[in-house]
């Protein structure tokens, strides 16, 4: 079997489930009248070592130092898309979403507003982090099917079903 256009690129993508508590921060944009939310992160630059890609995206999108948070980050899912979307020939990425906990005083600093050359004006929101099962989350990880935010997953909980054009529509 051979693959093709438009998946013989691959991009790596941090994000980070930002806790504070029970609430979870997500980036919301409306697109084509519709409300998408997306975890804070972004590309892998080449030859950037992961952690410090998360670290790199976290302080441009929010303002947050790593430093801050009360634990280090923890690699929580792991997620592959191959999705068509509008514009360009899309890549496949590979989604690397770790949890990170900060504490309130660290959230009060935190942008409220996030600008993305590609997206637009994203707004940061923070809700209950079973309250995002009701949303329309990319990538679309299970945050509501936490026991908790500092729950322990084994393997195999973190290794998600890989999205395609027949499991996932873009908006």
């Amino acid at each position: 079997m051979t693959f093709a256009e438009p998946f013989e690129r691959i991009k790596i993508r941090v994000a980070a489930a930002l806790f504070n508590g029970d609430e979870i921060a997500l980036i919301h944009r409306t697109k084509n009248g519709r409300d998408q939310y997306t975890l804070p992160g972004g590309n892998v630059e080449p030859g950037e070592p992961i952690p410090r890609a998360l670290a790199r995206e976290l302080d441009e999108e929010l303002g947050l130092d790593l430093a801050d948070a009360s634990s280090a980050p923890q690699l929580t899912w792991l997620q592959d898309a191959m999705v068509t979307r509008p514009g360009s020939t899309p890549p496949r990425k590979l989604h690397l979403v770790f949890r990170v906990h900060i504490a309130t005083p660290v959230r009060t600093r935190l942008r409220t507003v996030e600008h993305d050359d590609t997206a637009g004006v994203g707004h940061l929101t923070w809700s209950h982090y079973r309250d995002a099962a009701d949303k329309a989350l990319f990538p679309p990880v299970p945050l509501a099917e936490l026991a908790a935010p500092t729950a322990p997953l084994d393997a195999a909980q973190s290794l998600l079903p890989a999205l395609d054009d027949t499991n996932y529509n873009w908006i």
